[in-house]
């Protein structure tokens, strides 16, 4: 299952010549990998209450093309993998009229308890979502 979240490039994501700044990719990045938890089920606030925090501990971002001011982008969202210990995100971000790729990323996170203990094995919570939701492939 694909989640996509649409973003107008506004002009504080953009540089002085109007070409969207790197760190914009970051924020809609880490907006869709949130919004696709949230579709779901997966509330960042509820999980921090039950002891679980999911921060990047990996990404490989490859740039392709650069947006620019007023362009409205795709941002699609999916799990790629989901092993005992990590998560992997893969995403892209497309101009939504022309369809042209502005980057392709993969994000791995992995759950840690609020103090930063690293979750020996991913909740519960979290695999029984993506299960519910088909979020993602098994693995064989």
């Amino acid at each position: 299952m694909k989640h996509t979240v649409e973003q107008k490039v506004y002009y504080s994501d953009t540089d002085s010549f109007g070409i969207v700044w790197h760190g914009s990719y970051l924020r809609w990045l880490e907006m869709g990998r949130v919004e696709l938890c949230e579709a779901a089920g997966l509330n960042m606030l509820d999980l921090e209450k039950q002891d679980i925090v999911l921060p990047v501990t990996n990404m490989n971002i490859r740039y392709k093309a650069s947006g620019k001011l007023n362009d409205i982008v795709i941002v699609e969202t999916e799990v790629k993998k989901l092993t005992p210990v990590t998560i992997v995100f893969e995403q892209t971000i497309r101009n939504k009229e022309s369809g042209k790729l502005f980057l392709q990323a993969e994000f791995e996170v992995v759950a840690v308890h609020n103090d930063g203990r690293l979750h020996r094995r991913m909740p519960e919570v979290i695999k029984n979502a993506f299960e519910k939701e088909q979020i993602y492939a098994k693995a064989e």
